[in-house]
């Protein structure tokens, strides 16, 4: 009995998709830009169907443009023709994916969107196909050789897929999304922690220990036991903060023996504290203390540079499990 090395067809399937992505890349037109555009300047939805795999890979490239600001659906080519046709409307833009560009289930779907003026951007390998004719944008993927007999598709729902990608992608460039406009569509799950901001977990208010820069450190000891954070943030008379004192320094006072009750706080504290901006992710903050080998950031506001609005400790981060 022969022996199949299956490692040997993975690396086989991989390099017929690989030289597929290739000719992709290199097929790009200005088509694709017109079709980043109309995405892009869409008053209403895009919305993505295809038959069999090309249908599967419709459901992707609707979710990753909805998960980038781009509100989206897909359809089912098949229950197009017995009433979901009634979901698109003439604002919308619909893309329709298919290798042959001559799937029967597709043809009352471009007939649709022809007739009511609906934008039909087509994503076809064959120009003499139906969908070729009839689409407003057309995206040509080049035509590929298939793993497994040659007719298995592959090859090609590869290059559909990352066409999608790109034209995701692209429209998140072009409507300038950030972090923060994708940490609102992910609020959950490994991406939610992952894009959680230092607002999300600073403490605010009555939670913060200020205190003024000319108590006495007998007094400002006090409150630092009672606030148990082991930190002070020093203010001036204008609430403007001038400073930072850490049990770790207290400590250090101590072991010299120095006289705390002789000192102020403005003659002890860290002046100008590491600071962060509200909006900045939590692993970069992470990343700052490290850096810095403290535990602690005082929080401002873009506007406001000089308030502290809030305060991130090394445990509020290790409590939400982010590493």
């Amino acid at each position: 009995m022969t022996k199949i090395n299956y490692k040997s067809i993975a690396k086989n399937v991989i390099n017929l998709e690989i030289k597929a992505l290739q000719k992709l890349k290199k097929s790009l037109n200005k088509n694709f830009d017109r079709a980043v555009t109309a995405i892009v300047n869409c008053q209403s939805k895009v919305i993505l169907c295809g038959v069999g795999k090309s249908g599967i890979i419709a459901n992707k490239i609707s979710a990753t443009l909805s998960s980038v600001g781009t509100p989206s659906f897909s359809l089912s080519a098949n229950d197009c023709s017995h009433g979901d046709l009634g979901s698109i409307t003439k604002k919308d833009i619909l893309i329709l994916i298919s290798y042959s560009g001559n799937s029967i289930e597709l043809k009352n779907i471009i007939n649709y969107a022809n007739r009511n003026k609906i934008l039909l951007i087509g994503i076809t390998s064959k120009k003499n196909s139906d969908l070729y004719k009839n689409s407003d944008i057309i995206l040509m993927t080049p035509e590929v050789k298939e793993a497994g007999l040659d007719i298995v598709p592959t090859s090609s729902t590869i290059n559909q897929l990352s066409i999608g990608d790109a034209l995701a992608v692209s429209t998140l460039k072009k409507k300038k999304i950030n972090n923060l406009d994708f940490k609102k569509f992910h609020p959950s799950g490994s991406l939610g922690e992952k894009l959680k901001t230092v607002e999300d977990l600073m403490l605010t208010n009555n939670k913060i220990p200020f205190i003024n820069e000319n108590i006495s450190m007998i007094h400002a000891l006090k409150i630092m036991t009672d606030k148990k954070l082991g930190t002070l943030i020093v203010r001036n008379k204008k609430k403007y903060t001038t400073g930072i004192i850490t049990d770790g320094q207290v400590r250090r006072l101590n072991s010299k023996n120095i006289n705390l009750s002789l000192l102020k706080v403005k003659n002890v504290m860290t002046k100008n504290p590491v600071k962060i901006e509200k909006n900045t992710l939590v692993t970069k903050a992470l990343s700052i203390m490290n850096d810095n080998k403290i535990t602690c950031l005082c929080v401002y506001d873009e506007k406001r540079k000089s308030n502290t609005i809030g305060i991130i400790h090394i445990h509020n981060i290790l409590e939400n499990k982010i590493y």
